[in-house]
């Protein structure tokens, strides 16, 4: 199909469209598990029917090649929708607590609803698994939904906007297209949850936006994931696996590995590994390929060739770079210092520093000094290398011997910590990103018996006796704690025997209550 003209929305109308799906949220149709099963499964055919759009959409849009477009995205988000469509219900239903004696009279139950109008705002890297795959997470929830695509990918965005509403409610699921002001006004509005996907800086502005309403945001940002390099790892598939991570989409992944951390002595024979896997990949030259993309735009190439020009360390393979084709190719730098331009910021483009450290404690001590990394990736063969990286790090991931995979693991998380993130999504996910856990009770007349006590006038037989009820017994003092002298601590007493009299109590009444009606 020919793609259609990317229009963006009116800024003025954005208002009245938010209002709009508010309403139609309001009239209750979204709470039926049977209506979302059917959005869910009118979402996954709504990517399977139009795989060639999708992959032509983005070929334009960042020149990518239709199999990797496969690969990165359209399998797993479908596989994101197809879980959410087969455990939708089970999510949904409410949840009695366990058993407890003090509340099981009164039906404590957690009840799963939705948060109401959610924004999802996506970037242009992984426009149509960092939409649809959270998307469907809202529609399991039972979320009205706006998506506001990035206006870096107007094929894309004008293509979703086009075809989404022939699938999907129109009155609950809509697209608002636009750059800056259309992004503005929206976050001007309250919302049941955004969830932002991009990076840092424009995080904090939504950040300070969605305070002044209230509203809960979810964030992933990425940062500079690291790979840690055990001379001990398999080299061939280990350098493999890590190109394949690193220059996938030119780069322009959040999880892709940053920058890589190496002994010394295995620096140049680490870096010669990962040359001869680029020349496999790309026998005729990246420039020449088919498989490989290029940067989005002039700002994004001029940024990281920027970086690149700048660097101190030693270019070994690539370094070449066409701006009137947005092409910086692939490119390894050795030697690379902490201080290095390379290192000022996520490059989020195809070029790989080598950063050399003594061992692995210093490779863990340069990870620890930075913002904690969306992911961490480790090659190795050793299970104590892997277990020493893994426990004395955080990162939002840790990935052992592979790279970017994660992503599609059903019932993994997808997110960060700290300054690469907050919240999850993916599967159940976001599901919960977008579902309030609304807990409910209904206190039977009869426990009056046992909490009369807690009405004023308070008196100390009053107290005494709610001690027993609501204060617990706690195990022996250790013998580490130091006894107080002149206090004295309540009196309590065993709360399930409390409640065993009470039950036999209220049973006792209910069977001479049947048999003087027979």
């Amino acid at each position: 199909m020919t793609i259609p003209a990317y229009v963006e929305t009116p800024v003025e109308r954005i208002p009245e469209i938010r209002d709009s799906l508010e309403k139609a949220f309001r009239s209750g149709k979204t709470k039926s598990v049977k209506y979302r099963k059917e959005q869910l499964l009118r979402l996954a055919y709504f990517v399977k029917d139009n795989v060639k759009p999708l992959q032509e959409a983005l070929a334009k849009d960042l020149g990518r090649a239709d199999a990797e477009t496969s690969i990165l995205e359209l399998g797993n988000t479908l596989g994101d929708i197809k879980t959410s469509y087969e455990n939708v219900a089970k999510w949904a239903k409410p949840e009695r607590l366990p058993f407890m004696f003090n509340w099981f009279a009164m039906k404590p139950t957690l009840r799963k609803e939705p948060k109401g109008v959610v924004l999802i705002i996506f970037p242009f890297n992984y426009p149509i698994w960092l939409s649809l795959g959270p998307m469907a997470g809202a529609i399991a929830a039972g979320c009205a939904v706006v998506l506001k695509p990035s206006e870096l990918t107007p094929a894309y965005s004008a293509l979703i906007a086009e075809l989404l509403p022939k699938y999907l409610d129109p009155e609950i699921y809509t697209v608002v297209n636009g750059a800056v002001p259309q992004a503005t006004k929206l976050l001007e509005l309250r919302w049941g949850q955004i969830l932002y996907t991009g990076g840092g800086r424009v995080g904090q502005i939504i950040l300070s936006a969605a305070a002044k309403t209230l509203t809960p945001v979810s964030t992933e940002l990425g940062g500079k994931s690291p790979a840690v390099i055990d001379p001990n790892c398999d080299l061939k598939t280990s350098a493999k696996r890590l190109i394949w991570g690193k220059m996938s989409n030119s780069g322009q992944t959040c999880v892709a590995p940053d920058y890589v951390l190496v002994p010394k002595a295995f620096e140049a024979q680490f870096a010669q590994a990962l040359k001869e896997v680029l020349y496999d990949f790309y026998p005729e030259g990246a420039g020449k390929s088919d498989s490989f993309s290029h940067m989005i735009n002039g700002g994004h190439f001029e940024r990281v060739k920027g970086l690149l020009d700048a660097t101190h360390g030693e270019i070994v393979y690539g370094g070449s770079s066409d701006k009137e084709k947005l092409f910086i190719e692939p490119t390894i730098v050795t030697g690379v210092k902490a201080d290095d331009s390379l290192m000022s910021e996520e490059i989020f483009g195809p070029v790989l520093p080598i950063v050399p450290v003594e061992d692995v404690d210093e490779a863990i001590e340069f990870i620890n000094a930075r913002d904690h990394p969306l992911a961490l990736y480790i090659f190795s063969k050793s299970a104590a290398f892997k277990s020493k990286v893994i426990e004395n790090t955080q990162s939002g991931s840790a990935i052992v011997n592979d790279t970017l995979i994660h992503g599609a693991v059903e019932g993994f998380p997808f997110g960060g910590v700290g300054p690469s993130g907050s919240g999850a999504h993916k599967g159940k996910f976001s599901f919960d990103m977008f579902t309030h856990i609304r807990p409910t009770l209904d206190n039977p007349s009869w426990v009056e018996m046992m909490m009369s006590g807690r009405y004023p006038p308070y008196t100390v037989a009053k107290a005494s006796s709610m001690a027993k009820l609501i204060i617990p017994s706690l195990p022996s003092r250790p013998s580490y704690l130091p006894k107080l002298e002149g206090t004295v601590a309540p009196k309590t007493s065993n709360r399930w025997g409390v409640w065993f009299l009470v039950a036999v109590a209220v049973a006792g009444y209910g069977l001479i209550r049947v048999r003087r009606s027979a």
